[in-house]
């Protein structure tokens, strides 16, 4: 059956007689396929593209790709492409994250040290990674880093670490960096004799001061960083650091104009801690000297501990009480804080908030966003909120079980006149069931 079948085959495959076959010398397929050989010759592509393609790879596949060929390890090594590097530090026993590799730590440091500008040092948990980035620091001597961030994944590993080794490790950049910008310690054992070295050697060029949760720094180390730093735009501080003399210096009219405050209000000791208060007047001086500064403040407090706040009035733009906060405090943001901008109120109890929302509503003619959760609010008390500040309100999240159904308003036809007085399409936020 298969011999009978195979001429049938054969006579298929043979080509028409009337189709002329072109001669192999001359073939338009053949010059094609070489042509497109050359076209797809990767280790042509000019130096631009492969650094552009370069700049997205992880540090491990772009040394894999500098193997490739000559050219592309030369782009491997082009100044451009680490002037912007995260150094990756974890144990493997306590993270699932890829460390950057020893090796290429080394190489970085040996061939590349100089080109680094944007540095910063992501590490998990573990004492060994924090005194790893250390370690590197210590190296960074032939270097103009202009940014510099230490980020804790999880625990805040630096604080676990030598604070004679933190401090070491970075005194040394601190001296050898004279253009640094922008820095990011937060969570780190930095201390006031730092802070000096950093303001002896940087203060020309430093514009972003980053150090909430630094217990080591005291109020004059950081109002020292506010009377030499001219220049500086933006900071982010614990309240037991702020004080009128600092605000007081950063209004000086030989200062540039602050663009960003950012101030946590921790208990370190719950119900042990006492609060100190901040004059008006140096609000005032601040806001005159800056008028279009943000004042962020993140409140994790109890209720008892929030005595000596906005009993006058406070400039303050961006406020998140991330604890329960009581019906007197939210009172006196209606009448104390005309420049709020936004308001986050994670929990407020039991306590219906209707006056205290209206009149936050009457007085903050700026307020654009707001988010409410565990608290409790009459749905008609809420679309007078909504009508109040109207289209202005950008960004509103309001998880469902905080509308309480009352005789006008059922939670159904809540969001009909919510999205009329918005000008677009509302619904409370719903908590998923998993």
């Amino acid at each position: 059956m298969k011999r009978n079948r195979l001429p049938c085959m054969n006579e298929v495959l043979q080509p028409s007689p009337a189709v002329k076959q072109p001669k192999l010398g001359c073939c338009p397929s053949l010059s094609q396929t070489h042509l497109c050989a050359a076209l797809l010759d990767w280790g042509n592509l000019p130096h631009h593209v492969v650094l552009h393609v370069f700049q997205y790879l992880p540090l491990i596949d772009r040394a894999r790709a500098s193997s490739v060929c000559r050219r592309w390890n030369e782009v491997f090594h082009i100044p451009d492409l680490w002037r912007k590097f995260e150094f990756e530090l974890n144990q493997s026993a306590t993270s699932y994250f890829n460390s950057t590799h020893p090796d290429l730590i080394q190489q970085i440091i040996k061939k590349h040290a100089a080109h680094l500008q944007y540095v910063s040092f992501k590490v998990d948990s573990s004492t060994e990674s924090a005194e790893a980035a250390c370690d590197i620091l210590s190296q960074l001597v032939n270097c103009s880093i202009q940014t510099l961030g230490l980020i804790s994944t999880a625990k805040p590993s630096f604080m676990n670490m030598s604070k004679s080794h933190f401090v070491s490790a970075l005194t040394v950049l601190f001296v050898n960096s004279k253009s640094l910008s922008s820095i990011k310690i937060e969570d780190t054992p930095v201390d006031d004799p730092s802070l000096s070295i950093l303001v002896a050697n940087n203060s020309d060029t430093l514009r972003r001061l980053k150090m909430s949760s630094c217990p080591h720094v005291s109020s004059d180390g950081i109002l020292c960083v506010a009377d030499h730093c001219r220049g500086l735009r933006e900071l982010a501080l614990n309240y037991y650091m702020l004080s009128d003399e600092l605000l007081l210096a950063l209004s000086n009219e030989t200062h540039a104009n602050l663009e960003h405050l950012r101030i946590d209000v921790v208990s370190e000791n719950p119900g042990q801690t006492e609060f100190h208060s901040i004059k008006r007047e140096s609000w005032d001086a601040l806001t005159k000297h800056s008028p279009g500064v943000n004042v962020v403040m993140y409140f994790f407090l109890y209720e008892e501990e929030m005595e000596t706040f906005f009993k006058e009035e406070t400039p303050v733009t961006h406020l998140y009480f991330g604890r329960s906060v009581s019906k007197e405090i939210l009172g006196r943001l209606g009448l104390n804080c005309p420049r709020l901008i936004e308001l986050v109120v994670c929990a407020n109890g039991l306590q219906v908030i209707d006056n205290e929302l209206i009149c936050i509503a009457e007085h903050c003619k700026n307020l654009t966003a707001l988010g409410l959760s565990e608290c409790e609010v009459s749905c008609s008390a809420f679309i007078q909120f909504v009508r109040l500040c109207g289209r202005k309100l950008t960004h509103l999240s309001i998880m469902e079980e905080v509308l309480i159904p009352d005789d006008v308003y059922s939670l159904d036809e809540i969001h009909t006149d919510v999205s009329k007085y918005l000008g677009r399409i509302w619904f409370p936020d719903v908590m998923p069931l998993w």
